[in-house]
């Protein structure tokens, strides 16, 4: 008989708990108006996921944590976006002064003054940018994660997170994908080996505990 998903998993020691931090950040990722607005190239129907972000980006401003967010943007032409760009050419709705309308951050989850914003290229959050030197000036321990996409720029920031020594912990309500099949198994796969994958209550009694 074979084996299942969970036995193999377990066989494998994945899965293991990471234990949260006391010095935690929030980080958003590319949560702007392309992936909400009907019609965009990038819309991904993401709604709820962007609600429950709100929530997320209120409880961690009470609790005083840092609070980063993350946008896309390109020289015309997007030769800075390499083969990433190529690939995706939705990408080319953010390529500075095409599509103002669409790269602006979403309602909501504007950034407030003091709140750091890192612009990218590319999926990872910490590829080519100033993220991980910021938290780690700021004495970060922990990144709580929302944002879009799961299967994209979620997944490849909370990997990097790990690889740069922070305890990733991805807050399954406030991220999201443009179907629930990518979604699921990047939620699945990033608990199992990258992340602590916890829902919106949960991180909103681990912000509340800190003070």
């Amino acid at each position: 008989m074979a084996e299942t998903l969970d036995e193999n998993y377990a066989r494998g020691g994945f899965g293991k708990s990471l234990a949260f931090g006391r010095r935690p950040a929030l980080l958003v990722i590319d949560f702007v108006q392309a992936y909400l607005v009907p019609g965009s190239p990038l819309y991904a129907g993401v709604e709820a996921a962007r609600d429950a972000c709100i929530t997320l980006l209120g409880a961690a401003r009470a609790a005083g944590i840092p609070v980063l967010h993350t946008n896309v943007a390109y020289q015309p032409g997007g030769r800075d976006g390499g083969v990433f760009f190529r690939k995706v050419p939705a990408l080319a709705c953010f390529e500075a002064g095409a599509h103002p309308e669409l790269a602006a951050f979403a309602p909501g989850l504007e950034p407030r003054a003091g709140e750091t914003v890192i612009t990218k290229q590319y999926a990872s959050a910490f590829f080519g940018t100033s993220l991980a030197p910021t938290l780690t000036a700021l004495g970060i321990d922990t990144v709580l994660i929302g944002g879009v996409s799961t299967s994209g720029c979620v997944r490849a920031s909370a990997v990097d997170g790990c690889q740069h020594g922070f305890v990733p912990v991805v807050v399954r309500d406030a991220v999201g994908d443009r179907a629930p099949g990518p979604h699921e198994a990047n939620l699945f796969d990033l608990q199992a080996k990258y992340a602590e994958v916890i829902d919106l209550a949960t991180a909103r009694r681990y912000l509340a505990g800190l003070a």
